[in-house]
């Protein structure tokens, strides 16, 4: 009986309870109302939640997250459906969890995430966020609210982020774009690109930094768009009124950089996202390359010819013929039957040796690079499990997947024969990555990305710089306590902690010069300092003028390097006849003077994260002209260039900003904060030092380490108030600068019209090489009548040339000239 009831019950279960089997109807699709793709916006802030320094929105739908980083950085991120992807960024080597004083408030508008430098508004009503100083000043703000659309291919989002563009806001950094410097009135491509001999506003190129700095009624600020997929930012170009970045996937994810000061901007950018390492010394030298240098006796030929000349030099490349067949880390024995003779000749005459590697290792199963990778499941591999072939130098080639980590510790192993070669620094050149035919990868090529899985959208503009983290790694083991030198031509944010760059592919033409003085600039406040451009063109054929006028901006490129096509004539400092040459060696050796001084930039941008090469727009935003100028920069703070950019050219107008200045192949003191015509005969350039500076020199030497420098030359160039000066020394080669083994002196100059005192302070372990300084004095307006060291009198001396100088112990500690 209850079997039977049971029974019952069930099969009454099964009929309806609101309607009859005859009102039913049977639909072909239950979904009847499926959703527009179309692009949704967040609508009305309905509350938050807080966790520590975390900050969490919703209009009952979505999240963003408003993340406290410092005072000044803060980061916003947006998930569309309420669920945010892990937080991972290749980019930023900021990982500590610190405590930052802050605090919400609410009032019938806003919700405020407010520290003592920044307060980020939300606005209650249509979810507008903006930012905004102490005094309530507002630099930046939503011109719309963050809106998504859905991806139905792909899966995921379009992300698009829309601000407010002020009428006198312009816009700068973005790495490499072959562009004027102010990008307003631009729109813009991220997509690491091999661009042979491309044009200006040509876009996009090899890199991708989708970091820029806005600058509006004299103040910055920065924006830092973290997503690896396709990006794009419109300045202004489709509306005037509108600056707007967006992705083809990804997060919504940006850190407002607050400034004010563009300085303090790309410092705090920095923070998040690494400085360079110091590169050894003799990688800031001359180098000497060419596509190629072949065969062996070629080389030696070259290296003969810089010393007989006694033009410096320190290292020599060789591009892809060194290799047998184009397989990476392999000897065309043909054209080098001794390898490692020849490097080790090389070295005793103080060149270093630089060879290329390329991603692409050609598929031949006698080839044991190949064999390991693919024994390995190391390699690429396509959406249907296909390995990613392509063709590129050695033919058919399959790529190895660097976002994966065991991938990259493989590949850092596979530099060991050359270093036991003596190989010394190594450049990775077509990891955008290129491929002939195509272009690049598919979309579909997946990638193991540290665990967080993506295709090759999201993993493209990442490959370059995973492949140089991976080079600069291995290297980093391999070499011991010796600092690796590596250059890539594929980047994305926060290559700087594994590498050097250069702009690629340009042409031997005044407008490359040009370009290439535009781009330095831009990657320097975009942060990568440690660039050059291939001087003299890589493609195409410079007359003597436009090399001698590219080799002279070289001096001044934090990366100095010549090379050239394999189509082309010789590229050489001697290859367009002695009175061209002359002027080169003179330039070169410029390069050699300066080589402490250029260190001690590199320092202060590792240690300090500030930028080599300084726009005069970053340092003088206050002045609204300054912000469109381009030709003049500073190499680090104390020294200005306007390379000559025109044939023919008898003279230029320069801007000196505010201060001081004295021209510096004869001293001439000219005012700043005004334009100068300044005459540009072929063997000078316009170059000046700023007044109040103390400027170090070397000796010319051939190579950098040549000889031991007992006393160091410094000279003083007079202005009037306080001004401070820096040298930083150490071992030039090792590590042992991380554990304290480096010296860094400070020199504070106080002058007045009759006296000037000079202090120096110091910190750190090392001894430095010199015992003492030879203090040269420019531009005094009176006549030394005494000078004291410490309290005791010394005298002036003489040297060669019958310039005074005081001779002074390396640690002394005041300087008073009256």
């Amino acid at each position: 009986m209850a079997d039977s009831t049971r029974k019952e019950d069930f099969a009454n279960d099964l009929l309806p309870h609101t309607e009859s089997l005859e009102e039913m109807h049977h639909v072909n699709n239950p979904v009847l109302d499926l959703p527009r793709i179309e692009k949704q916006y967040l609508s009305k802030v309905q509350g938050y939640t807080q966790e520590r320094n975390s900050f969490f929105f919703t209009d009952g739908r979505s999240k963003v997250e408003v993340k406290v980083f410092s005072e000044e950085i803060i980061r916003i991120r947006l998930a569309p459906e309420g669920v945010f992807l892990e937080d991972f960024s290749y980019a930023v080597s900021f990982k500590e969890e610190v405590f930052v004083n802050c605090e919400v408030t609410e009032d019938e508008a806003y919700f405020r995430v407010k520290t003592s430098a920044v307060t980020c508004s939300i606005k209650k009503d249509n979810f507008f966020i903006s930012f905004s100083e102490e005094d309530d000043t507002v630099l930046n703000s939503d011109h719309a609210a963050m809106h998504w659309e859905e991806n139905v291919d792909y899966g995921g989002y379009y992300v698009y982020c829309s601000k407010e563009a002020k009428s006198d806001e312009v816009f700068y950094g973005l790495g490499d774009k072959a562009s004027n410097l102010n990008l307003r009135g631009r729109r813009v491509k991220n997509w690491n690109s091999d661009t042979y001999s491309y044009a200006f506003n040509q876009d996009p190129l090899y890199k991708t930094i989708p970091f820029y700095i806005g600058v509006t009624e004299g103040k910055a600020y920065g924006i830092f768009f973290d997503n690896t997929f396709k990006t794009y930012f419109d300045f202004a170009s489709e509306h005037p009124n509108q600056t707007s970045f967006w992705s083809e996937g990804g997060e919504l994810q940006y850190y407002y950089i607050h400034g004010p000061q563009m300085m303090d901007v790309v410092k705090r950018y920095h923070s998040l996202t690494g400085t360079h390492y110091m590169p050894p010394m003799w990688a800031i030298g001359y180098h000497q390359c060419r596509w190629s240098y072949y065969p062996e006796n070629k080389v030696r030929e070259t290296a003969y010819e810089f010393r007989k000349r006694e033009i410096p030099c320190d290292a020599i490349y060789l591009d892809i013929d060194y290799m047998d067949g184009y397989r990476c880390f392999t000897w065309n024995k043909r054209y080098f039957p001794d390898p490692k003779k020849m490097i080790a000749d090389l070295n005793a005459n103080g060149f270093k040796t630089v060879v290329m590697i390329d991603p692409g290792i050609k598929v031949d199963e006698n080839y044991w690079v190949f064999k390991q990778g693919q024994e390995n499941n190391y390699f690429c591999r396509r959406g249907d499990d296909y390995f990613m072939e392509g063709f590129v130098w050695p033919g058919r080639c399959q790529f190895p997947d660097y976002t994966n980590p065991e991938v990259r510790t493989w590949w850092g192993t596979l530099y060991k024969g050359l270093v036991d070669d003596g190989v010394a620094g190594f450049w990775n050149d077509m990891n955008e990555p290129a491929v002939f035919g195509r272009g690049t990868f598919p979309d579909d090529v997946r990638h193991q990305f540290e665990g967080h899985r993506g295709s090759h959208r999201k993993a493209h503009n990442v490959y370059g710089m995973q492949m140089v983290r991976a080079t600069y790694d291995g290297l980093k083991k391999l070499y011991k306590n010796k600092r690796p030198f590596t250059i890539t031509r594929a980047a994305y944010a926060g290559t700087q902690r594994y590498s050097s760059v250069w702009t690629g592919d340009n042409i031997a033409t005044w407008e490359h010069l040009r370009i290439g003085t535009l781009q330095l600039q831009r990657l320097s406040v975009s942060g990568l300092s440690f660039c050059g451009t291939d001087i003299g063109g890589f493609t195409g054929e410079p007359d003597g003028e436009l090399y001698t006028r590219w080799m002279q901006f070289g001096v001044f490129s934090p990366f100095m390097r010549v090379h050239s096509a394999g189509d082309t004539r010789d590229r050489e400092p001697w290859s367009f006849g002695p009175d061209w040459e002359q002027i080169c060696k003179k330039f070169i050796e410029l390069r050699y003077k300066l080589l402490p001084y250029i260190y001690t930039c590199f320092w202060m941008q590792h240690r300090y994260g500030e930028p080599i090469l300084r726009p005069i727009s970053l340092l003088e935003q206050h002045i609204a002209k300054n912000l469109q100028r381009e030709e003049e920069f500073t190499f680090g703070h104390q020294l200005l260039v306007s390379p000559v950019l025109h044939p023919g050219q008898l003279n230029k107008i320069v801007y000196l900003p505010e201060g001081s200045w004295y021209y510096y192949f004869d001293h001439t003191p000219y005012a700043g904060g005004q334009e100068h015509t300044i005459d540009t005969p072929m063997d000078e350039m316009p170059f000046f030092v700023r007044g109040g500076s103390i400027i170090p020199e070397f000796p010319v030497m051939q190579f950098t380490g040549e000889r031991k420098i007992e006393s160091l030359k410094m000279t003083f160039y007079f202005a009037e108030g306080q001004h401070e000066s820096h040298l930083y020394s150490d071992h030039g080669e090792t590590f042992a600068y991380e554990q304290g083994v480096y010296v860094e002196k400070n020199f504070i100059a106080e002058s007045t019209q009759n006296t000037v005192q000079i202090v120096q302070g110091e910190q750190g372990l090392y001894t430095p090489y010199y015992s003492d300084f030879n203090l040269y004095l420019v531009g005094l307006p009176f006549d030394m009548k005494q000078v004291t060291v410490d309290g005791m009198k010394v005298n002036v001396s003489k040297d060669e040339d019958g310039l005074d100088y005081i001779k002074l112990e390396r640690d002394f500690k005041k300087v008073i000239i009256q």
